[in-house]
């Protein structure tokens, strides 16, 4: 890859909790079906650890179950009594604990009760670092804030905190606010596939009619590369002519956009003004808070 910088893979839990109708859970691990060519494939905990050792990445995560929301709360405590066995199990089958750190995930659906479990049993197994799973999974905001600000204060504050899936300048900011200290979700280069760029004032549709003629750049305040050297009426033009530097242009914005936000994340906790800074992004992007 030639790319000099930490890398992080997951383990395939939350890829196997979208096949939902091609898959089969067991105790030992996970059946599915290729949506491809229908082929036939098991995943253990053991079995991922070993892929993920190949991998050879910094930062490895234990096979979990990511349960859908709504679920029962019997199914949700079976599921993540299930996903604290299979972390004891990749621990055990971890093969470079000195190269490569892996995280345990914390999972409960949205039952505070089970939440504070897992969170309790994972610490027990001592991992270099913790993940929040299962949030983010189509729920009401409401709910992901609720589960996000109980689930935080659970996990070590001596090991990085790590929220899967969340991609969103508002679910950002929120987990700073939180005491999350990583990230990850495709949101950024999905959106951009379909079109859309984030800017200072909010999400914008750049394949819509209205920027066939707009001549400014994505966003006058971003310094990304596409800012700098493109206009929204050519980036809409790639778009519709379906030529993929469209998309790159957006993907290279939109990832500017998150990783800039970030670096003023960081510098509002150090000047204690991260609230503050929530509300005025808010209005600005044109969220509500909720």
């Amino acid at each position: 890859m030639n790319w000099d910088r930490p890398i992080l893979t997951d383990c395939g839990g939350f890829q196997v909790f979208s096949l939902s109708d091609l898959r089969t859970i067991s105790e030992e691990g996970v059946e599915f079906k290729s949506h491809l060519d229908g082929s036939k494939h098991f995943f253990s905990p053991e079995k991922v650890m070993e892929i993920e050792n190949a991998l050879g990445a910094d930062i490895i995560m234990s096979f979990d179950e990511c349960v859908e929301y709504p679920a029962s709360h019997e199914y949700t405590e079976a599921s993540m009594e299930r996903t604290t066995r299979w972390a004891e199990r990749c621990k055990e089958a971890h093969k470079c604990p000195e190269k490569q750190a892996l995280f345990g995930i914390i999972q409960g659906g949205f039952y505070k009760d089970l939440r504070e479990k897992s969170a309790k049993d994972l610490t027990k197994l001592d991992f270099p670092g913790y993940a929040i799973g299962g949030i983010s999974v189509g729920e009401p905001k409401e709910k992901f804030l609720e589960m996000l600000y109980f689930t935080a204060p659970l996990m070590p504050e001596n090991k990085p905190r790590y929220l899967m899936g969340v991609g969103s300048p508002d679910y950002l900011i929120e987990a700073a606010l939180a005491g999350i200290d990583m990230c990850d979700c495709v949101l950024p280069t999905r959106i951009a596939r379909n079109g859309t760029a984030m800017t200072s004032s909010g999400k914008k549709v750049i394949r819509n009619a209205t920027y066939e003629r707009d001549f400014t750049p994505l966003d006058p305040e971003c310094d990304c590369y596409t800012c700098k050297n493109y206009t929204r009426a050519y980036i809409r033009h790639l778009i519709k002519a379906n030529e993929i530097l469209g998309v790159r242009l957006l993907s290279i914005h939109n990832l500017r956009f998150l990783t800039k936000l970030m670096e003023r994340v960081r510098i509002e906790i150090e000047n204690d003004n991260l609230l503050n800074f929530r509300d005025e992004f808010y209005r600005k992007y044109g969220y509500t808070k909720e």
